[in-house]
C-alpha cells in the first residue's frame, strides 16, 4: 500500500514537471483564498467565468473567445485542449481545488478524481429545461465557491428577460426561426425545448419551429423546409461555415423566400448554442438588438 502511494506521487510530480512549460507564467485569476476550479464543459465554463470564479483551465480557449465571444477569458487560465482530449498533464499542473464536469464527459471523472475532486453538473438532459439547470448549476456554483455572484446572475438573467418581454409585446407578434447554417443547404433548427427557444418563450416570443429538438437542436434540416414558415423572422445564429451564409445569398430559393424578400432576416453574433444563463443572455440581448432595429428601423 505505501509502495503503492509513493509511485503515485512519484508519477503525479513526473506529470507536473512535463506540464510545467505549457502552464509557464499563468496566474490565478482570483485571490489565492478562492478555490482554483477547472472544467471541461463550456457551459460550466462560460458561468464559472460570469460569476468571476478562480478558473485555473479550461478547454479549447482560442475557439471558446471566438464561438461564445463573452463572457471574456481572463488571462493566466490554462487552456487543456480539445474538450474530447484534454490534457490531464496540463490540468494536473494548474492545481486545481475541484474540478466542474457534466455528463457530456462523465467518461473523463474518474481520471481527473486523481487530481482534484469532481463534481458534476447537467444543463442539457433529454425532457429537462436547460434554462431552469442552467439556474440551478448557477445558484450550486455560486454556493459551492462561496461567490454571491451565482444568486445576482440568476437574478439580473430573470429581470432582463421580463424587460425583452414587455418590450417584445410592442412588436410586430410574428414568429422567430433560430437556427444555425450546416452549409447552404442544411441548417440546425432550436426548438422550444433548447435554449435559445426557451429565451423566446419566456421573453413572449413564438418559436416558427412547430417541434421539438430533443433538448438542443435538430439538424441536418432542409433548406427547403423555410418555405412552410413564409411569416417568420429568420434569425441566423453563427458560428456558420465560412462561405455557407455567403453561398446561401446567390439562391434563388432562398431570395425567393417572403422573410427574405420582406427582409425579415436578422444575422446575430457568435453566440455558444449549448451554454448557460451567459449564452441565453447574449442571445436575448442580440435578438433585442435586432428587431428593436428592424422594427424602428
Amino acid at each position: 500500500m505505501t509502495a503503492r502511494r509513493e509511485h503515485t506521487l512519484s508519477r503525479r510530480q513526473f506529470l507536473a514537471t512535463a506540464a510545467a512549460g505549457a502552464v509557464a507564467g499563468f496566474a490565478p485569476a482570483q485571490a489565492a483564498t478562492s478555490p482554483r476550479v477547472a472544467t471541461l464543459d463550456w457551459a460550466i465554463l462560460e458561468t464559472l467565468f460570469a460569476i468571476n470564479a478562480n478558473v485555473v483551465a479550461g478547454t479549447e480557449l482560442l475557439q471558446f473567445r471566438e464561438v461564445a465571444v463573452t463572457p471574456t477569458v481572463p488571462a493566466g487560465v490554462a487552456d487543456l485542449g480539445l474538450r474530447g482530449t484534454p490534457n490531464f498533464e496540463v490540468l494536473y499542473a494548474t492545481k486545481p481545488d475541484l474540478i466542474f464536469n457534466s455528463n457530456f464527459y462523465a467518461w473523463a471523472d474518474d481520471r481527473m478524481r486523481l487530481i482534484a475532486p469532481v463534481e458534476s453538473h447537467a444543463v442539457y438532459k433529454p425532457g429537462s429545461s436547460p434554462y431552469q439547470l442552467s439556474e440551478h448549476m448557477t445558484l450550486a456554483l455560486g454556493d459551492r465557491l462561496g461567490l454571491a455572484a451565482g444568486r445576482a446572475l440568476v437574478d439580473t438573467m430573470r429581470a432582463k428577460l421580463e424587460t425583452y418581454r414587455d418590450r417584445f409585446s410592442k412588436g410586430d407578434h410574428r414568429p422567430i426561426l433560430p437556427i444555425n447554417l450546416g452549409d447552404a443547404r442544411h441548417f440546425r433548427v432550436f426548438g422550444s425545448d433548447s435554449m435559445f427557444g426557451e429565451v423566446l418563450t419566456r421573453t413572449g416570443l413564438t418559436n416558427a419551429w412547430p417541434d421539438l429538438t430533443s433538448y438542443s437542436a435538430t439538424a441536418p434540416v432542409g433548406i427547403e423546409r423555410l418555405a412552410a414558415m413564409p411569416e417568420a423572422w429568420i434569425v441566423l445564429i453563427p458560428p456558420h461555415p465560412a462561405d455557407a451564409f455567403a453561398e446561401l445569398q446567390y439562391s434563388a430559393f432562398w431570395k425567393a423566400l417572403p422573410p427574405v424578400q420582406a427582409g425579415r432576416v436578422l444575422l446575430l453574433g457568435s453566440i455558444n448554442p449549448y451554454g448557460a444563463l451567459p449564452a441565453a443572455g447574449r442571445f436575448a440581448d442580440l435578438l433585442a438588438g435586432g428587431l428593436s432595429h428592424a422594427w424602428n428601423g
